[in-house]
């Protein structure tokens, strides 16, 4: 029996992940949560009756036929849950009435398209096939990186060559230049319009047809219960393994002797000693304060410099006395046109798109309905306005006004039965996460960024592993929880152990 001792830094997913694999193999594991409840960005809050979702649009893996499915299995993550595969993974409509579905289905999707702009068929055509190409698209995540020798590489060069002309094409062409092909003008338009906020014309059509492959497939569904009681799955999964969680624990410091990280100390001038120490936290606060900076390349410096964080949001919560059983439901939600532009934070905006949770009825009281809209905003405007409570505290409540009114024009009625509001900006998110920037999705995917993976170690420093969503660009619940896999098994490697998993019982 493994009787090394670990540190954990962070109760997000990556964090409880990490735990997860640590206790399986055998490791003493403690995780240090500055929070009072699990899940880090991938969280849920209560307001007026009303659980407010703040994470999950859908989840990779979610059924078999999913390399992920086996992660989420071993984490005790689906074990009992309901989910939801929606028809539609967005609905966006036009200014004359027309209105672009992008259904799950791909045929039906195909189908659709041709419909509203049949002399666009080639291109429709290439960009659905697209889709179909990926659905047979190899995942390898076996294993880390860190851990391939020649003839893993050479296994996957095998299983990756059918794809190479497919990969040419598709991960350096952007939404917004693919879009341009289209010689229909609202076509052209709206497509842009599918990806979610955080990404911008820059992100890679190749991740947009792998999010539509998994739609297609049903693989890539809502669990029912929001992204709390998901990573409140995690934490009981992680418990039952035999883990301590100590929240309200904030780490200030990582304890580093001759270049070797031997424990931490917390905010409260308390210092706890371990064999390793993995940081789930957020990557620029690890690196250069809780590690003042003495571990880091020329590499590291340029990625915390150069590279493209997602942009943070306001996000605005609402609790609605209806029902919305017309509507039908969507992976992304709603995006519409107002009637004119609003100033919502430090800019106009000329659209809207909302999120109706009627397909979640844990979400709100029986006969009612939660919903979310959110922007893309900028963190420096927040942080100055953030310095005066009053200004700040207004700006919420004007905000929340504006969008109330917005979408009553496009629900009639619907102001009358908000019963309750609730606006996060990314102050919010940085004082409960203390993710930098306030994002909550770590680095922005783009088709520079598309193949990027940092290293699970820093130069120099023994015995600490990073992990988390700021490894990787694009982030998310996945690549979070298959960071802190990995990060076990270089672990696992390191100590001259086999690295075993164990699939959680079926409640």
């Amino acid at each position: 029996m493994n009787e090394k001792s670990v540190t954990i830094i962070g109760a997000g997913i990556a964090g409880l992940s990490a735990g997860c694999y640590a206790q399986m193999n055998g490791y003493r594991t403690q995780i240090l949560e500055m929070h009072h409840r699990p899940g880090g960005c991938c969280t849920t809050w209560e307001r007026d009756g009303y659980k407010i979702d703040g994470a999950i649009h859908w989840l990779t893996g979610s059924k078999p036929g999913n390399p992920f499915y086996s992660l989420w299995e071993e984490l005790g993550a689906l074990q009992g849950r309901n989910i939801v595969d929606h028809e539609e993974y967005a609905r966006i409509e036009g200014k004359d009435g027309q209105v672009f579905v992008v259904y799950s289905d791909v045929d039906r999707l195909e189908k659709h398209m041709t419909e509203l702009a049949p002399e666009d068929r080639q291109v429709i055509k290439e960009f659905t096939d697209g889709i179909r190409t990926s659905i047979d698209f190899p995942m390898p995540i076996e294993k880390p990186r860190e851990l391939y020798g020649p003839i893993d590489g050479l296994k996957i060069m095998l299983r990756m060559r059918p794809f190479f002309a497919f990969l040419r094409k598709w991960e350096k062409a952007t939404i917004e230049d693919f879009a341009q092909r289209f010689r229909n003008p609202f076509l052209r338009e709206v497509f842009p319009l599918a990806v979610n906020l955080q990404n911008g014309p820059d992100f890679p059509m190749l991740g947009f047809l792998m999010s539509l492959a998994w739609m297609d497939q049903k693989v890539a569904g809502y669990p029912v219960g929001g992204s709390l009681e998901f990573a409140r799955s995690l934490e009981s999964r992680y418990l039952a393994l035999g883990g301590e969680i100590h929240y309200e624990s904030r780490v200030d410091k990582i304890l580093v002797e001759n270049d070797r990280a031997v424990g931490v100390r917390l905010a409260d001038g308390s210092e706890q000693y371990s064999d390793t120490v993995i940081s789930a936290a957020d990557g620029r606060t690890t690196i250069f304060d809780m590690l003042n900076g003495k571990y880091i390349s020329k590499k590291i410096q340029t990625y915390y410099g150069d590279l493209p964080v997602s942009r943070p949001v306001i996000y605005i919560a609402l609790g609605i006395a209806s029902t919305f059983d017309e509507m039908p439901h969507q992976t992304t939600g709603l995006d519409f046109p107002l009637n004119e532009p609003v100033k919502i934070g430090e800019r106009e905006r000329e659209r809207m798109c909302v999120q109706i949770y009627n397909f979640d009825p844990t979400l709100a009281p029986a006969g009612k309905t939660f919903m979310r809209v959110y922007f893309a905003t900028d963190y420096e405007y927040w942080k100055e306005l953030g310095q005066d409570p009053v200004r700040y505290a207004a700006k919420k409540e004007k905000i929340a006004e504006r969008v109330i009114t917005s979408l009553n024009r496009r629900f009639p009625g619907l102001a009358s039965k908000v019963e309750m509001w609730d606006v996060a900006t990314p102050l919010t998110f940085e004082r409960y996460t203390g993710n930098w920037q306030g994002t909550f999705l770590g680095w922005r995917i783009t088709t520079k960024t598309l193949r990027l993976r940092m290293d699970k170690t820093l130069p120099r420093l023994e015995n600490f592993y990073m992990a988390g969503q700021w490894l990787e660009p694009g982030g998310g619940v996945p690549t979070a929880a298959l960071s802190g896999r990995d990060v076990v098994q270089l672990l696992c490697r390191r100590d001259k152990n086999p690295f075993a998993v164990a699939e959680a019982n079926h409640l």
